[in-house]
């Protein structure tokens, strides 16, 4: 794996990785991995130069990794040196702009 477009995203977002042999003959899982814990994503288009996936709904904001499982008699977990920053989920717009219009209190002491 080379890079992964866009580089960051949230919850549900489709991300595109281009690199070499990622087709379905040599890598069968794809998963995101902070180290402690890895969650399998779900390939939506594979080639052997791109992987495209989505964003799974349990994945934690953060910077997590990608990793490839591949395919054979004897299946390895690869960590790939590419990484993706996953984004806190946006609030709903309605709040967003009730807080923009609303101004805090003035605070003066005298």
């Amino acid at each position: 794996m080379h890079k992964v477009q866009p580089e960051s995203g949230s919850i549900g977002s489709v991300l595109k990785i281009q690199g070499d042999f990622l087709g379905k003959a040599k890598v069968d899982e794809v998963y995101l991995t902070d180290h402690t814990f890895d969650m399998k994503v779900k390939v939506l288009d594979q080639t052997d130069d791109s992987i495209e996936f989505r964003v799974p709904p349990f994945v934690k904001p953060g910077r997590l990794q990608l990793l490839v499982k591949t395919t054979g008699k004897e299946p390895l977990l690869l960590e790939q040196p590419v990484y993706i920053t996953i984004e806190e989920p946006k609030e709903p717009k309605e709040t967003l702009e009730a807080t923009a219009t609303t101004t805090p209190p003035a605070s003066g002491t005298h």
